[in-house]
Parts: C-alpha cells; structure tokens; sequence
C-alpha cells in the first residue's frame, strides 16, 4: 500500500508532538493555579491578565513552556535559577513537576551544587496538580517554538 507523502509525514511528526502536548487537565489546573496566583500572573504580550490578580512577586507564566528559566524581562530571579537558564535549561512539563516539588532539590540536582537556592518557597508536590497547573500554563500561551528555533542565532 502506498500511503501519500503528507501522510508519511504526518504518521512520522505525531510522536513528536504528541510528547509535547501536556498532559495534565486545564481546566483542573485553573482551579490549582488560585495556589499560585498569590505570586504568579498570566499576562499576555498586550499585557492583558489572564490568569492571576496582577502579582509581580514571581515571574509572569504566560509563554513558559519552551522559555529558557531565568529570562523572563524585568524580573530579578535568583542566581541559581539565571545560572541554569544560562546552561541552555528550558522549562517542559516533566521538569516544571519536579521544580515545583522542591524548587531547591531540584536546582540542586539540576546544576550538580548542593547550594543552589531558588526563591520560590511554595511547593506543589501533588504530581496531579502541577501537571494540570502546566496544561493550564500552556493553554493560556503561545506554541513553543521549536527547540533548534530557539537555540539558532538570530539572523538581521
């Protein structure tokens, strides 16, 4: 059977995506993000709140699936964070879960440093939750964009 090239295509790219689509329930995740809007907001480019009450204490979510950590504008993370966005980290669902477990173990084991400290206080060690909390996150942004698109230098 021969099967049309968008075909083959198609059956090749869906493992691809299929493991970046979350796996979590948005909808749940709205009612588990009233744990995190104390600190965090979801603000688009326009700066329209959609998600939060405006809190500026951590950095906004929105667009965080694909984000290298630590570069959110204007926010002054800690440096433990900014050292691993500078490694080339960048936040997918199976780490958000971990990080928000324990920000500090997994910093740790993360940059090899039993000194490694974050800011962030609050854990959700419900592994549920913090997948819904991340489906919720990603609903409510842009499309990563693609791994190699992220790390290719900008052209003029």
């Amino acid at each position: 059977m021969k099967l049309p090239l968008t075909a083959v295509l198609a059956l090749v790219a869906a493992p691809a995506f299929a493991q970046d689509a979350p796996t979590g329930d948005a909808a749940a995740g709205e009612k588990v993000f009233n744990k995190c809007q104390t600190c965090h907001v979801i603000a688009n480019e326009a700066g329209e709140v959609l998600a939060g009450k405006g809190s500026k204490t951590g950095p906004n979510l929105y667009g965080l699936p694909g984000r290298i950590a630590g570069t959110y504008p204007d926010f002054k993370y800690g440096e433990s964070l900014v050292k691993l966005g500078e490694m080339g980290f960048a936040w997918n669902e199976e780490d958000f879960v971990k990080y928000v477990a324990d920000p500090t173990k997994f910093l740790q084991e993360k940059e090899g440093d039993k000194k490694a400290r974050g800011k962030m206080m609050f854990k959700l060690p419900k592994e549920e939750e913090a997948r819904n909390v991340w489906a919720y996150i990603a609903s409510l942004s842009p499309a990563p964009a693609p791994a190699d698109a992220a790390a290719a230098p900008a052209s003029n």
